[in-house]
């Protein structure tokens, strides 16, 4: 099914069934879908027609999923912008991805903005033109190694596929009640916890920002089935008393992904939830996940599943040659979920589709169970509490402060998020800038998740034999402290 047609499929299916429900409102399904016509009513008064792109700069709450689903009524194009980024992080984004609208709490300069508490609760039952499976639904951005942001298209086949193979893989149905407490500016958020559900008939209920004080409240009042989140966010609720008293009884599952999850800490999660929670591995250019730990079958903590029903993944070498289990080399993915490519940037796409097969810049092996066990990272990402950082961002931004001679961020290890950022800064000569100073600095144009946990003032950058800045020994020296 076209997710155009999903609103309406599912108000003549069940008109007073619950479909989606936030802290301040539940919507059934008939209300649902006439929120998202109202809402295409309205982009179509704002010049929105096919093609056209709108940007959703919102908090977790029930209208950006019924601006999702407005836009996609009318052949529109959806980028989300994370709404903690700075007026210049989410400025670059919006002209970027040439977004005539923002649907936004806050005025945004850079292009006409329409609140969401001003959408109409109804519209009327206009007919959808045919809907395209080819046509762009999502433009997600994502960094490199170095360079801006870049925007990964993904088409409606990429949505549908995807979205089938999530389900199948954890055999929703109708009586599933997801609730959702990841950011809804991810694709994992989208996929996994919106988009799945309610293609299987299901509910959602979307939590706010998400706080470990008050989710083992929201659990016993929402009672879901599942709920997905990063490995981060499982060890903060591990070190909360609340978990000793808590009713898990709704629960048939729980996801965990954006991130290594050390094994210790998923069998603890086992314990303590009662049921399954299944780790899987993916990234954006795939549509969010490729492998998935079975929910039925042998679960392997340590390993980050085995692939999805409908895609192949494999591990190949510099070469371009597939190599047998056992052997590491980088992951490569084929399927329909695989990205139309990067937005306005046809050389990277080229570099990252090679005969069909995404390379992710990831190492992996598969064991001699057929689980895919993750071995290293090729890029240089940092994953903070399952939040990307790119170093690149960091240094780009050091690098324009007129004191700073060199800069180069790596990650540190950190109990709870995993990863934080740390910059080593060597300065100009005769400066005597500071590593407070250089913190305010960044505040401006780094959203507050990426702002580097330390920044340390060296004399001068190490360098490998070919002189570039040798990243890890400054990891090294991290350890070493």
């Amino acid at each position: 099914m076209h997710f155009a047609t999903l609103p309406d499929a599912r108000a003549r299916r069940a008109p007073d069934g619950p479909c989606l429900a936030d802290d301040r409102v539940r919507l059934t399904n008939a209300e649902f879908a006439a929120r998202v016509r109202g809402a295409a009513v309205e982009f179509t008064l704002r010049g929105v027609g096919a093609g056209d792109p709108v940007a959703l700069m919102l908090p977790n709450r029930v209208e950006f999923v019924v601006a999702l689903f407005a836009a996609w009524r009318l052949g529109a194009v959806v980028t989300p912008v994370n709404p903690s980024l700075t007026a210049e992080e989410a400025g670059y984004q919006i002209e970027d991805s040439g977004a005539r609208l923002v649907v936004s709490e806050t005025q945004v300069a850079s292009a006409e903005t329409l609140s969401p508490d001003s959408l109409p609760q109804d519209g009327p039952a206009t007919p959808l033109s045919a809907p395209d499976d080819h046509a762009i639904a999502l433009v997600i951005y994502t960094s490199g190694t170095t360079g801006r942001p870049k925007g990964v298209m993904l088409d409606h086949t990429n949505l549908s596929a995807m979205s089938g193979m999530s389900a199948a893989a954890t055999q929703l149905s109708s009586m599933d009640h997801s609730l959702l407490i990841l950011p809804l500016f991810h694709v994992n958020g989208i996929v996994v916890s919106i988009l799945s559900p309610l293609a299987a008939g299901a509910q959602a209920t979307i939590a706010g920002r998400f706080n470990a004080e008050t989710f083992f409240g929201t659990l016993a009042r929402v009672r879901p089935t599942f709920f997905s989140a990063v490995p981060a966010i499982y060890a903060m609720l591990l070190s909360r008393p609340e978990h000793q008293t808590a009713d898990f009884s709704s629960l048939r599952f729980a996801v965990c992904g954006a991130a290594p999850m050390p094994a210790a800490l998923i069998t603890r999660a086992e314990e303590v939830f009662g049921v399954p929670v299944v780790e899987g591995y993916g990234l954006s250019e795939g549509t969010c996940a490729s492998t998935l730990n079975p929910l039925a079958g042998p679960r392997k903590p340590g390993t980050v599943g085995v692939p999805l029903a409908g895609q192949d993944v494999a591990i190949m070498n510099a070469g371009g040659v597939l190599l047998p289990p056992g052997e590491a080399g980088e992951i490569v993915v084929r399927g329909r979920n695989v990205m139309r490519g990067y937005l306005n940037r046809p050389q990277e796409t080229a570099v990252s589709i090679v005969d069909g097969w995404l390379h992710t810049g990831d190492v992996g092996r598969f064991d001699e169970d057929g689980y895919l066990v993750l071995v290293d990272r090729i890029k240089d990402m940092i994953i903070r509490g399952g939040e990307n950082i790119y170093p690149s961002e960091i240094e780009a931004i050091l690098h324009r402060h007129t004191d700073v001679a060199e800069a180069a961020v790596v990650g540190d290890g950190h109990p709870v998020l995993g990863e934080v950022p740390v910059a080593f800064v060597s300065l100009t000569p005769g400066a005597a800038t500071g590593a407070a100073e250089l913190a305010e600095f960044c505040t401006g144009s780094l959203a507050k998740f990426k702002l580097p946990a330390e920044i340390l003032i060296v004399d001068s950058l190490p360098r490998n034999a070919i002189g570039k800045v040798d990243k890890p020994a400054l990891r090294d020296s991290l350890q070493s402290v």
